[in-house]
């Protein structure tokens, strides 16, 4: 008798041990992730520019958004927009949207009709350690490093796109209190050798090149910061 007790105890063991050996293996962990913000500047009342075209500027960074929103949606990410319609947006308004999506990127939209090609612009504020208690005004201090890494990813991509690209670092109310990486990019006239305008901000075919651009060198981007 008590052998078939030990006998049955034992079964008793290893029966939830083959189950636990023959049970599937767990689901791979989801992506981490990956937030890009949009900030199509101007809106409302704040109409920017006006273009050769006769549009205002407002209008053209918002097709430019809605553009590029649609690509990097195709390629997995998620995207968040500062404004989706003709609407005022207050530059506070702007970076609490970004800093609240804990976004690994945020590009802010422009158009002007000075210049050429492609202008890509950081933050000029000097580099700082991470700060939970940032000043709101310069938090975008702690992220200069890698909002400048971002900068360069995109000025390769759009290089080797074909565009005429210009680097430089300003003060940039809304994104210098930003705390994530974050660029301006302002869409000049397309020029040729000659310095004739070929395409205005808010050519259709322009504004598909330079988001198509944007696109591929952000998923770029998702890929180094994924990186350990």
């Amino acid at each position: 008798m008590a052998a078939l007790l030990v006998a049955a105890g034992l079964a008793g063991i290893m029966e939830p041990l083959a189950a636990a050996q023959q049970a599937p293996p767990a689901p791979p962990a989801p992506p981490a992730r990956f937030v890009v913000v949009l900030d199509a500047a101007h809106g409302g009342d704040d109409t920017g520019g006006r273009l050769t075209s006769g549009q205002y500027e407002k209008n053209a960074t918002l097709a430019l958004s809605v553009r590029l929103r649609s690509l990097l949606g195709a390629r997995g990410m998620q995207v968040i927009t500062t404004r989706e319609a003709d609407q005022s947006v207050e530059m506070a308004k702007r970076a609490e949207v970004a800093n609240h999506a804990d976004a690994q990127a945020c590009i802010s939209l422009h158009v002007a009709e000075t210049g050429s090609g492609v202008h890509l612009f950081a933050s000029s504020l000097t580099p700082a350690v991470p700060s939970h208690f940032a000043p709101w005004k310069t938090a975008q201090a702690g992220w200069v490093t890698r909002s400048l890494a971002l900068a360069g990813v995109l000025n390769s991509a759009l290089q080797h796109g074909g565009l005429t690209v210009t680097l430089g670092r300003t003060a940039l109310p809304g994104v210098d209190s930003m705390t994530c990486p974050a660029v301006a990019i302002e869409i000049a006239p397309q020029r040729d050798a000659d310095r004739k305008i070929t395409a205005e901000p808010d050519d259709t075919d322009y504004q598909a090149l330079v988001a198509n651009t944007l696109a591929a060198a952000l998923l770029e981007w998702r890929t180094e910061a994924r990186q350990p």
